[in-house]
This record gives structure tokens, sequence and C-alpha cells, in this order.
């Protein structure tokens, strides 16, 4: 729900995957469920979501804790956060840890700053996310944000 309803990533691959037939070649069942979502972006890629379907243990429960070093970070940058992050917060499974605020990075080289309005949540896995509408003009560009925006407001994803 956070990344297809609040976030408005596409799904474009839903499937139950098995591992191949078994020894008299009948099929087995399912493993894993594998879901692809797609940005507003063809070519940088997708963000794959994984669901193990027969563990004989569930999951250890999500820790929502500061991100450490070596820990993952999903950053993606929302054209729309400031109206679209109550749809973020209300989303079922999701910690807040930043509400939006506007904060300000260092350009490249200091020669001044990116305003940002920055949030932080966690996903139901516990995955710490960066959720940033860009409000100058993004590292490695010459024009601001607003005009390289989606008109659509469908988030860009970004990584660090």
């Amino acid at each position: 729900p956070l990344y297809r309803d609040a976030l408005g990533f596409r799904v474009i691959y839903d499937e139950r995957i098995g591992p191949g037939p078994d020894e008299q070649g009948r099929p087995r069942p399912p493993s894993v469920r594998l879901v692809l979502l797609r940005a507003n972006d063809d070519f940088i890629g997708v963000l794959g979501l994984m669901q193990r379907l027969q563990e004989p243990t569930p999951p250890p429960p999500p820790r929502f804790g500061k991100a450490q070093a070596g820990d993952a970070i999903l950053v993606i940058n929302v054209a729309d956060l400031d109206t679209r992050f109550a749809k973020v917060r209300a989303t079922p499974w999701v910690k807040v840890a930043d509400e939006p605020e506007r904060i300000e990075y260092p350009a490249p080289g200091g020669k001044g700053t990116i305003p940002v309005l920055f949030s932080a949540v966690w996903d139901a896995d516990g995955n710490f996310i960066e959720l940033n509408k860009i409000l100058g003009t993004p590292a490695g560009q010459a024009q601001p944000a607003a005009s390289a925006a989606r008109a659509d407001g469908a988030p860009q994803a970004a990584g660090r």
C-alpha cells in the first residue's frame, strides 16, 4: 500500500513463483511472490519486493530505529510531497520518523544550498525511507526541481 497507493508507483509484475517440478515432474507450489513497482523512469529500474510464502517461522518484527552504518536507506523524490504525505501517514503499517520539514543541504562545490522538504518513514518491513521534495536546483542539474518534476506528481526514484 505504501509504494503503490500512497506514493503512486505502478505495479508492473506480481507473480507467485515456484521452485520448478519435483523429481516426478509434478509442479511444486509457489515459494515466493515477486512484485515489481515502477516510479516514473523506465530506464533507471524498479523497486522489487519479495514475499516468502511458505516460511516455517514468521519473519522477525521490523526494527524502527535510527538508520545505522550499513543499513540501506531508500531516497525517493516526491514532486507533491506536501499534499501526498497525508496519504503516506495514513498507510497501514507505516511508521513516521520525521514529518515534512524544510532543510538545506550544501550545494556541490560549496556554491550555496539546496532547499529540500524532507521527511522520513519506515515501511512495513522496517526499511528506512526518505521522502523528499527538492525545492531548489538538484545537484547535477541546471534547472530547478519544479520544472524538472513530472506534471502528474508521480514520485521520482533516487538512490544514494
